[in-house]
């Protein structure tokens, strides 16, 4: 049982999940930041913030209030998920395929083909290869 574990933990997709989380959290806090001090005000040069502090387009409502559509998190929460994806991608998941077609490439081509192995015989050909054999025995006796 303990042995199984072992081999589950140490298996290599546990730990590359376990830095995968660690590392896309401490990178969250680091996109949230740039999104927040650059990507924001940004943002804000082009629509208007209104009492609540959403900024977005504006329209008058049925009842004569202004309405803001808050597309800001919007933009923002679409930045931080492309920046995070970005970085896992070249931090993790690239570098990862390329060690992983090195090793690939030491173990032998995967490009090279197999050789065939010949069919098996039938058991009609098998008799008759069989047939064959025994009656050339019996005439050289």
């Amino acid at each position: 049982m303990l042995k199984g574990f072992k081999d589950f933990i140490l298996r290599g997709n546990v730990i590359d999940l376990a830095v995968a989380v660690v590392i896309g959290t401490a990178f969250t806090a680091i996109v949230t930041a740039v999104v927040n001090s650059i990507i924001t005000p940004l943002v804000s040069l082009f629509f208007k913030a209104d009492a609540t502090g959403n900024f977005g387009p504006q329209l008058t409502s049925i009842y004569g209030d202004q309405v803001t559509f808050p597309i800001g998190d919007l933009i923002s929460a679409i930045i931080s998920f492309l920046s995070v994806a970005l970085v896992v991608y070249f931090v993790f998941v690239l570098p990862m395929n390329t060690f992983k077609a090195h090793v690939e490439a030491r173990k032998g081509t995967p490009a090279e083909e197999p050789q065939e192995e010949p069919a098996a015989a039938t058991e009609a050909e098998l008799l008759v290869e069989i047939r064959d054999l025994l009656a050339r025995n019996n005439s050289r006796s």
